[in-house]
């Protein structure tokens, strides 16, 4: 359990009064006052000063707040994993949008029936924010669909997948038995945002047939997989996305796809995990996975 004194002065560096810190701490204002004073006498530094009506912290009392939350963290963790280990395992698990939102979810119901000591929780965001979140320890396990520093994580690769072209039947793309990289750049592109893995293997794809995406090529950026593919539905535009978000537009020809001439764009699905990550879990989990994607 965390030291109380912390707990006040996490209270307080975030709510910046000293009153409204003693009503959520359920403790007077001056009990509050002697928890920040024993930690400034422990420590012989100044933690908090007075700016007009709020409390504001110095650079040293920057650096307890960093820690103490961490600590915070850990206490709750460990309460959490000791109190419900009789019963319940709970994992978290990140995962970029596409597998988040088309992947991930069916083969996660395929697990629980056998596995109902099992709790998983899913958290669905770009590459780069589920990787942060990964190193921060705030995740069991992810999934990501882009390039990563395959030096700093420990992965494993669950399937291929390919990103490719589609349309509406209603753009004139659909006359067409290919379109050129140039076609592709010069028109009503519909782009993922920046840190997503989907962006990021498009660039790098471009990037080895000699071409960049500026911003002047792209016509819209929208960071929702659902969002793009209605925009592409009602032929605002096109995009360029992984087949498995868009396997069911194809076959019920909602959707249409073209080659790109000299372009296949391919990328590997990975769980990645860090040294300190559940191991047990992840094995069962990741072998679930691998031998019911195909299902």
């Amino acid at each position: 359990m965390i030291d109380n004194k912390l707990l006040t002065f996490i209270t307080v560096a975030k709510v910046k009064n000293l009153t409204k810190s003693s009503e959520l701490l359920n403790i007077t204002q001056p009990a509050v006052s002697q928890h920040i004073k024993a930690l400034e006498n422990y420590y012989n530094k100044k933690l908090l000063y007075k700016n007009g009506k709020t409390m504001e912290l110095t650079a040293e009392g920057e650096i307890l707040l960093q820690y103490a939350e961490e600590l915070n963290k850990i206490s709750k963790k460990a309460f959490n994993e000791i109190t419900n280990s009789s019963y319940k395992k709970r994992f978290k698990i990140g995962a970029t949008l596409t597998l988040g939102g088309y992947v991930l979810p069916q083969l996660i119901g395929f697990y629980k029936p056998s596995h109902e000591n099992i709790e998983i929780f899913l958290e669905v965001n770009n590459t780069i924010n589920i990787l942060n979140s990964l190193i921060r320890g705030e995740l069991d396990l992810a999934i990501v669909e882009g390039p990563f520093n395959k030096n700093r994580f420990k992965y494993t690769k669950l399937k291929d997948d390919e990103l490719i072209l589609v349309f509406s039947p209603e753009h004139y793309f659909f006359d067409k038995s290919t379109v050129t990289i140039d076609e592709v750049l010069n028109g009503n592109l519909i782009l993922r945002e920046e840190g997503s893995g989907t962006r990021k293997v498009l660039e790098n794809s471009l990037f080895e047939k000699g071409y960049s995406i500026a911003s002047e090529d792209i016509y819209m950026e929208i960071g929702d997989i659902n969002a793009t593919i209605s925009l592409v539905k009602s032929n605002v535009g096109y995009t360029i996305i992984s087949k498995e978000a868009v396997k069911e537009d194809l076959n019920n020809h909602t959707l249409y796809t073209l080659p790109i001439k000299d372009m296949k764009i391919l990328r590997e699905f990975n769980f990645v995990y860090a040294n300190n990550s559940p191991l047990d879990f992840i094995t069962d989990f990741v072998l679930f996975c691998k031998n019911n994607i195909y299902k």
